[in-house]
């Protein structure tokens, strides 16, 4: 199976790509605030990168995979945040941020709190200058969900460039994983703002994490010198 391997790219420019991309990411990167409406927001002076997901997809775990460290997400789910956009610095000075946006599909949430959460994520989506791509999380034992279509369909509605990347696949049998692997590729391929590249990453286990963090930085646009 080839949809979780790297767009060909010479060997040694990949090997570069993800060495100096952890380098970068084993730097500052400092939580900075929560912003419950898009007034709260930061300047948009640098990139950002942006975070979604299903409610337990793995995404502080992937975060502080990518960054290196074991609790640089934990803001993201301390209680009161959960439905607050979370961001986070990269660098000195700042060369880029991390927006960890808030879970969907929680069960049982009341319908004022999945309209706020809607509203809030379609504003940013949609007016956020600097926003350059948003990955999203799919969780590998359970594949796409309906939840995680009406996110892509927001996104192509807003055309924002987003990735989609399996987590937990270490907690799934791999001929299983292939077989999702292979489903969702196939639908992704099908939605307009879609990168046809699909990560497969296990925050435990590393798997999937140098290629998608050498990713995200070149999705900030940061060229990264020898």
């Amino acid at each position: 199976m080839s949809v979780d391997q790297p767009e060909p790219l010479d060997e040694v420019i990949q090997a570069y790509s993800e060495k100096a991309a952890a380098k970068l990411l084993s730097g500052r990167v400092d939580f900075l605030l929560s912003a419950p409406q898009l007034k709260f927001l930061p300047d948009p002076t640098v990139p950002e990168i942006a975070f979604c997901g299903r409610s337990n997809v793995g995404k502080s775990s992937l975060l502080n995979a990518l960054t290196g460290r074991r609790s640089i997400a934990r803001a993201s789910v301390t209680p009161g945040r959960t439905q607050e956009l979370n961001i986070f610095e990269v660098g000195e000075p700042t060369a880029f941020r991390l927006v960890d946006m808030p879970g969907y599909g929680f069960a049982k949430a009341p319908p004022k709190v999945v309209d706020n959460w809607k509203k809030l994520v379609r504003t940013y989506l949609r007016g956020r200058v600097v926003l350059n791509r948003t990955l999203l999380l799919v969780d590998s034992r359970h594949g796409l969900k309906d939840v995680d279509r009406e996110m892509m369909t927001m996104l192509d509605e807003a055309a924002v460039s987003y990735r989609v990347v399996l987590t937990k696949a270490d907690k799934i049998k791999a001929s299983s994983l292939d077989a999702t692997a292979q489903k969702v590729a196939d639908e992704i391929r099908k939605h307009v703002a879609a990168y046809p590249q699909l990560h497969i990453t296990s925050s435990e286990k590393s798997m999937g994490i140098a290629a998608l963090r050498a990713a995200v930085v070149s999705d900030a646009g940061i060229k990264l010198e020898r």
